[in-house]
């Protein structure tokens, strides 16, 4: 006993001690490993880096080499590191959409076309500006001066910009406008939140913010960048409409929309009605389903009963457990879009990029 005793005490004595965690890395050593990260076509890759940093920092996202990877691979996806892109035919897709503005609201064409004849503030015709854009901040500025001109034209049309995403990471404006309102800007405003996301630092803090700064349980980035072109928890969403499908054996587009789009009126879209199938089942009566269903745009949705207890019908249903995030389906339409895409192909294409800056 007295032996087995020593023994013990000698190897307490002599155990290893234990490993201190890494130390962390500094500021400037996190900035090279950004900056090492950067495609080699960059330009001012210290700029880049340094304004990747200052979005990380002020939001409170840990700078790794994966999340630094994820604000690069959208970069180069959105605008191949270019502050202001350049937006081959530009001019073109602007008349069509003026053209196209102007049948929805019932104007002739030829009245259109004959105001924008007027001389804009810098003495060129705004029409003649329009033929020389080159990139959507010419456009942008176009319309600021028009409006301008017009009695209360900022009054009544400075929501009506058709310039809705901006930057170097094409941030919507709505979001932007909304997250400064709910969290400070770090940065000194000149203008207006919608213009600072034209600069580069306001983009990508803009942009960091809607990729990383919220709380995903996705076990892949590819989500990720698949929310950052439909929207915060659409991934989520998306699966949880398959969930309900499976339940309730009736088919819906799992496109990460739980509510309409489109508020007018009270009609409950299909991923509602879907649900209200399995109200029994659900032990949950329609007020109690929409009341969840509204909590789809944050991370609260997984907690409610509504949540959980759809999953677990479907899980049951599948006879396994079912992914939690899908990516959305939706097919992708716009002024610049000339040919068929959709979310799945921008979630992968940017992730193919997200997979060759991590071996950089």
């Amino acid at each position: 006993m007295a032996l087995l005793l020593t023994a013990v005490l000698w190897s307490c004595a002599h155990e290893p001690p234990a490993a201190e965690p890494p130390p962390a890395a500094s500021p400037i050593q996190t900035r090279a490993m950004i900056e090492r990260s950067l495609p080699r076509a960059a330009s001012d890759r210290a700029g880049w880096a340094a304004d990747m940093y200052a979005a990380f920092s002020a939001l409170g996202v840990e700078p790794t080499h994966e999340a630094a990877c994820a604000v690069i691979a959208v970069t180069e996806q959105e605008s191949g590191f270019q502050v202001d892109p350049v937006v081959a035919g530009l001019p073109a897709i602007a008349w069509r959409e003026i053209d196209s503005r102007a049948d929805r609201a019932g104007v002739p064409h030829v009245l259109v076309h004959t105001a924008l004849q007027l001389a804009s503030p810098n003495g060129r015709s705004y029409s003649d500006r329009i033929d020389h854009a080159r990139t959507e901040k010419d456009l942008s500025d176009i319309y600021e001066d028009f409006i301008g001109t017009v009695p209360m034209g900022r009054t009544l049309f400075a929501e009506r910009n058709p310039i809705r995403t901006r930057g170097p990471m094409q941030v919507n404006i709505a979001f932007a406008e909304q997250y400064a309102a709910a969290r400070p800007y770090p940065y000194p405003v000149k203008l207006s939140i919608a213009d600072e996301v034209f600069t580069r630092r306001g983009s990508v803090y803009f942009g960091t913010a809607h990729l990383l700064a919220y709380s995903a349980s996705y076990d892949a980035y590819l989500y990720r960048f698949a929310d950052f072109n439909a929207g915060q928890y659409s991934s989520r969403n998306a699966a949880f409409q398959r969930a309900v499908s499976s339940a309730s054996g009736i088919p819906i587009a799992a496109d990460g929309a739980l509510l309409p789009h489109d508020k007018a009126g009270n009609a409950p879209g299909s991923t509602e009605l879907a649900v209200r199938a399995l109200a029994k089942r659900l032990n949950m009566g329609d007020s109690a389903i929409h009341g969840a269903l509204e909590k789809g745009r944050s991370a609260d949705f997984e907690r409610t009963p509504l949540y959980q207890k759809v999953f677990a019908l479907a899980d049951q249903a599948e006879g396994r457990p079912l992914s939690r995030a899908a990516v959305p389906r939706i097919e992708l339409h716009g002024p610049k879009i000339a040919r068929r895409l959709t979310t799945e192909w921008y979630a992968r294409r940017v992730d193919q990029r997200f997979q060759r800056c991590l071996s950089r």
